[in-house]
């Protein structure tokens, strides 16, 4: 049975945010406010000091704590614990490798500007990024010591102190060293003949510092032990005593430690930490100047792994000598450097997460694959009588793959057009569009070669559709094609051309969409399909101005539109009229929308946002914002969906769903295109059951206060707690069953 819940209409508003103060510390932890900094004519009253905006930065990293709170939740199963703090560390790394990494180019340039939105400059930025981000992994790194490692224990997974180990482990630990590690390790020795070496990207290094006993008074060298990616960094031990024990791990590079007098014979051994850098891993590149620009990021990948240190890790306990080496060599000052105590890069524990122990994982879950299209030889068919909308990963992503699969082979359809921003590594929409093409129908794959971090999946599968005749574009020039348009042109059996398109949130990527919450949405309405033909066109061919009926398209439309839709709001409001706006997205930074969104508070618009990571608006600031409702949710599976409702009195309320956040890059910098929902019914499931559902969250849900800190949603004291992605999922399970009967 599905979790029971109480309905919201849309002309309803859910619960105000708590009034209660933030918790000690949560400005320090989320996005602090900043000194008064804001002109007057954006509505600060009252003579108070806060800033109209949250710094992004910050607010990022107010999302990754609330990361951490998934892994601090003792009512999370363990491995999903171990696997959240594991996130942690991955988003950790991106925002070094991407947002620090900029920052610092900004200062070492002398590009001081005067800030972002919130009038920081990159030197503040950076000095506060630094304090948050220190108390940031000292949390991380506790809750691995003294809440995740106790835990495990109790379920019989130890990892081994190599100090510690018994006579038959240390045999064992031995003997994997000789022939699994010692011939793929090469000692790079610090000297005057031989330079520093050349630190990679993310690899594990060890510093090992040695006396030479053979001379009278003590002479301190220095070598590097780089260790290869291929090697596993958690490894189980098989000894006898761990087979009484039940599951043992040990460090990769506790082995070497403990190993690393093998690579230095006649020396001994002074010391050794692990340790890891950090590089600046953002692509430049001027397209226009770039003749072949596949060609050109293929050579701006292969020199990522050199550009400049922004961040060290290294095992706290490290002597000052290495310490002060290692700093000068990197060129990095101290305020980068991240002295941890416990193992380097938490990330290696999703390898711990992925264990054969489903006690002490989630429930299964399988997604359900009851949508009208689940019989893909009558996908066509369907489409012709109604649109389809897929709540993902509730609603299996099988209709989507099927889609394209299903147009590669029949023999009406004679063109396929389709985006791919990120797919997965064995992608079947790759395999059916080169299968479409060898069919001879007339295929066009616009893929993004600089969806960041999948540039080289994505240079590979251009490649493979090129070779397979797939007429292969990379769009336009200075944006990111990040839209989800999947287009299909067929000739139906009257003769006449039909298109059907799928319009989704979320990328073609199966294996994400089984832990991405997102839409897909199918339809043939010549309105919608006529766009996508548009949008597709304008892609591939030329056009400064094209024309779209229903779709809002940036850099074209889209900033523009949501501005007048918000505005429209307003002079409801403002007339006394019913005004409500309800948006869903991953990051709110646009200071005009921002700004809009401001002026329809102060007019009386209820104004409820759900906004997972990043978010610069400052909910209820008396006279500014006391009408705005923020909220995030960070659960099982990442919040993905961009989703948009204004009520239009009057007439139909507007309700969109998208690829675009509300940021910049989206509006400006990139191909995104929002897309009306128009059926009546799947209009009702986005206002009844989408929204609403979702505000109605009091477990995931935190809600942003003024002060910058994200707190749980109250609760009365006999009110239940309610998961939005529970109640999803016991709702799919529902459907699933019922068809089944």
């Amino acid at each position: 049975m599905a979790p029971p819940r109480k309905r919201i209409h849309a002309a309803q508003t859910p619960p105000p945010a708590s009034t209660a103060p933030a918790p000690r510390g949560a400005g320090e932890d989320g996005a602090v406010l900043t000194p008064e900094n804001h002109p007057a004519p954006l509505g600060r009253t009252g003579g108070t000091a806060r800033s109209a905006y949250f710094n992004r930065e910050l607010s990022w990293l107010a999302f990754n704590r609330r990361v951490l709170e998934q892994a601090q939740d003792p009512r999370h199963p363990l491995l999903e614990r171990v696997r959240f703090l594991a996130i942690v560390s991955s988003n950790l790394d991106e925002f070094f490798e991407i947002r620090v990494a900029g920052l610092i180019q900004q200062v070492d340039n002398d590009l001081v500007p005067a800030g972002g939105i919130d009038n920081i400059g990159p030197r503040e930025q950076l000095r506060r990024i630094h304090s948050v981000v220190g108390s940031l992994v000292e949390d991380q790194y506790r809750c691995w010591r003294e809440q995740l490692l106790p835990a495990l224990a109790a379920e019989d997974i130890t990892f081994a102190d190599p100090a510690r180990l018994s006579a038959s482990e240390l045999a064992w630990v031995r003997t994997y060293f000789e022939e699994q590690i010692f011939p793929v390790l090469t000692p790079l020795a610090i000297d005057q003949s031989h330079p520093f070496p050349q630190i990679g990207n993310k690899t594990l290094n060890l510093v090992v510092s040695l006396d030479d006993p053979a001379t009278e008074h003590i002479d301190r060298h220095f070598a590097i032990l780089p260790v290869p990616r291929v090697l596993p960094r958690i490894i189980c031990i098989d000894s006898a005593d761990t087979a009484r024990r039940g599951r043992r791990f040990i460090f990769l590079s506790d082995i070497i430690k403990l190993c690393a007098a093998d690579f230095f014979p006649g020396y001994l051994i002074h010391g050794a930490h692990a340790f890891r850098v950090t590089r600046n891993s953002d692509l430049y590149i001027d397209e226009e100047e770039a003749e072949n620009l596949l060609k050109r990021i293929e050579e701006e990948l292969r020199n990522l792994r050199r550009g400049a240190a922004v961040r060290l890790e290294i095992e706290d306990g490290v002597d000052d000598q290495i310490f002060a080496t290692l700093c000068e060599h990197l060129g990095l000052s101290h305020e980068y450097v991240f002295r941890l105590d416990g193992p380097i890069n938490l990330l290696r524990l999703s390898a711990l997460a992925d264990i054969d122990r489903p006690d002490l994982k989630f429930t299964p879950f399988q997604p359900v694959n009851v949508s009208p299209l689940r019989e893909p030889a009558l996908v066509f068919d369907t489409l012709r009588e109604r649109d389809i909308l897929l709540h993902h990963p509730y609603d299996s992503f099988q209709p989507v793959v099927d889609f394209v699969e299903q147009a590669a082979r029949d023999p009406r359809v004679l063109a396929i057009k389709q985006t791919l921003y990120r797919t997965s590594g064995d992608s079947p929409f790759v395999r059916a569009l080169i299968e479409a093409s060898r069919n001879g129908k007339q295929v066009t794959a616009l893929v993004e070669l600089k969806a960041r971090f999948d540039e080289a999946n994505n240079i590979q599968w251009a490649r493979q559709l090129e070779e397979a005749g797939v007429h292969v574009v990379y769009g336009l020039v200075g944006h990111k094609t990040h839209c989800k348009v999947a287009l299909v042109v067929r000739r139906e059996a009257d003769g006449k051309l039909r298109r059907y398109a799928h319009l989704g949130t979320g990328n073609y990527n199966p294996r994400t969409a089984r832990i991405y919450t997102d839409l897909s949405h199918f339809t043939s309405r010549e309105d919608l399909t006529s766009d996508a033909a548009a949008l597709f066109n304008a892609l591939t061919g030329f056009g400064r101005a094209p024309e779209f009926q229903r779709f809002l398209v940036a850099p074209y439309t889209l900033h523009r539109r949501i501005l007048e839709l918000v505005r429209r709001e307003t002079d409801h409001a403002a007339a006394g009229r019913p005004a409500r706006i309800m948006a869903k997205m991953n990051s709110l930074v646009d200071q005009a929308v921002i700004d809009a969104l401001y002026a329809a508070s102060r007019a009386g618009v209820q104004i409820d946002l759900i906004v997972r990571g990043v978010c610069c608006l400052v909910p209820g600031l008396p006279g500014l914002s006391e009408n705005i409702r923020v909220r995030s949710i960070v659960g099982r599976f990442l919040e993905h969906v961009r989703a948009f409702y204004f009520h239009n009195d009057g007439g139909e309320p507007d309700i969109y769903a998208g690829s675009a956040d509300w940021m910049p890059r989206n509006f400006f910098r990139r191909i995104e295109v929002v897309f009306p929902v128009l059926d009546p019914a799947l209009r009702r499931w986005m206002v009844e059951e989408l929204f609403a559902i979702e505000f109605q969250d009091n477990e995931s849900a935190r809600v942003l206060t003024a002060s910058g800190g994200y707190l749980p949603v109250p609760r009365t004291g006999s009110e239940a707690g309610f998961s939005a992605q529970l109640y999803f999922t016991a709702a799919a399970a529902q459907r699933a069953q019922a068809i089944a009967l």
